[in-house]
């Protein structure tokens, strides 16, 4: 499933995808109209796609630019001044440990490369690309950014007929790999931790590291990335409202990525700029089917509990089911019963399952686990449990409880006033 969902999962969508506003017609140049703009609902084959600096994704072809996945094309040339002619690749660099790079647009024609930060040129470009990029070849067909935690480092894939050149960005090593599998892409584009090369109109997606191709492509653009008449995307759906949202299960993994459960399918809420969408569970953790009754994450690893059943998962470039899993939640961690939520909060090694109106915390670090404490709640029925370093909300329907901290939510016996989930918090409709 790509990024529209299939009309089984529309109600539980909480965004479609964020449209950037549309820049304005072709403008006039010398007194003239400028070429005629091409129609990306005609079937274009594009030359690269990156998103820029807020998020708004650009696609490129010839002397034109899209912003957005609506809107029609302008010239290239009003927005990067610099840029004369077609472009061959593009991608958003992500280097947080470098703040004069991180973010910037790097734009590649023929044998030099342009970084531009709000459609400014930076110092000292254009440059060759051996000299910023040394060991990657001339006249590429794509690029991509892939950030450590989806490659095993902060990386960048440049594509040249069915070669890959990942770069590492801190080393700036090249490792070239061979995907004869795949496409010779076009264009590349990250979208929501998954990735795409554009091959005519079409598009197969990829894993990172591998290559590996999973599902039925490839599959026509115009029916994902874009509103065109007559075909099948998701831009007229309405977000879910805010008042009809219930979770399932909510955690933050230790790379910092927050997922929100709601029957078989998940969301990232902690990519604001790259908009909120929904994908189903299996994408990512492919043994979980129909859904999940609590999750929490500790010590680089994902706690999915469903059922009776335990599944954990390394938390490291992508989910890997651990050897010997599923197990049974009294094997795993001495409770018995059906979970409602759970959560572990961060620097702690405390796993606190809430079961009905009850709190039970178990030592994550005892062999073997059991249950060391026990708490009423004057609370019940919780649907999910998420602690962040701002505190603890426990989610029940559309509203959460807040709490500051587990000491304050083991010692508290009158509930306190419920919060509305909003659009802030998951980027439903208030």
């Amino acid at each position: 499933m790509e990024p529209v969902i299939t009309r089984t999962l529309i109600l539980l969508v909480l965004v479609t995808i964020s449209t950037a506003a549309p820049l304005q017609d072709a403008a006039v140049e010398d007194g003239g109209t400028s070429p005629a703009a091409p129609d990306r609902c005609g079937g274009v084959e594009f030359d690269a796609i990156a998103p820029n600096e807020k998020g708004n994704t650009l696609f490129f072809k010839g002397d034109h630019v899209w912003n957005g996945f609506t809107g029609p094309a302008q010239l290239s040339s009003l927005h990067f001044k610099e840029l004369s002619g077609p472009i061959n690749a593009a991608f958003r660099m992500h280097n947080t440990e470098n703040p004069n790079d991180h973010d910037h647009i790097y734009l590649f024609q023929d044998d030099k490369v342009y970084s531009y930060f709000n459609q400014t040129l930076e110092e000292g470009y254009p440059k060759q690309i051996q000299e910023d990029f040394p060991g990657v070849p001339t006249h590429l067909d794509a690029a991509v950014e892939c950030p450590k935690g989806e490659c095993m480092a902060d990386s960048v894939l440049f594509f040249k007929g069915q070669d890959v050149h990942v770069y590492d960005i801190a080393t700036k090593a090249v490792k070239t790999k061979t995907w004869s599998h795949l496409p010779s892409c076009t264009s590349a584009f990250r979208w929501l931790e998954h990735y795409y090369c554009f091959h005519g109109q079409n598009f197969t997606r990829f894993h990172p590291v591998s290559g590996e191709v999973t599902g039925a492509y490839p599959k026509d653009a115009r029916h994902y990335f874009m509103n065109c008449p007559n075909f099948g995307h998701g831009g007229d759906r309405k977000p879910l409202k805010c008042s009809n949202i219930k979770l399932n299960a909510a955690t933050t993994d230790d790379g910092g990525r927050t997922y929100f459960f709601a029957g078989p399918i998940y969301i990232r809420v902690d990519t604001h700029r790259d908009g909120f969408h929904a994908f189903p569970i299996t994408r990512a953790w492919k043994e979980a089917n129909d859904g999940v009754d609590a999750v929490f994450s500790y010590d680089s690893k994902m706690y999915l509990i469903k059922g009776d059943q335990v599944y954990i998962y390394k938390a490291d470039a992508h989910f890997t089911l651990i050897e010997g899993y599923p197990k049974t939640v009294k094997e795993e961690l001495g409770i018995e019963g059906t979970v409602d939520a759970a959560f572990v909060c961060p620097t702690e090694n405390i796993a606190h399952i809430i079961q009905g109106n009850s709190m039970r915390d178990v030592d994550l670090t005892a062999t073997p686990r059991v249950i060391s404490r026990e708490f009423p709640l004057p609370l019940s029925d919780i649907d999910a449990g998420l602690c962040g370093d701002d505190g603890i909300r426990l989610f029940k329907g559309s509203q959460f409880y807040y709490y500051e901290s587990p000491r304050i939510l083991a010692m508290g016996r009158i509930a306190p006033v419920a919060s509305d989930i909003t659009s802030a918090l998951m980027g439903c409709e208030d």
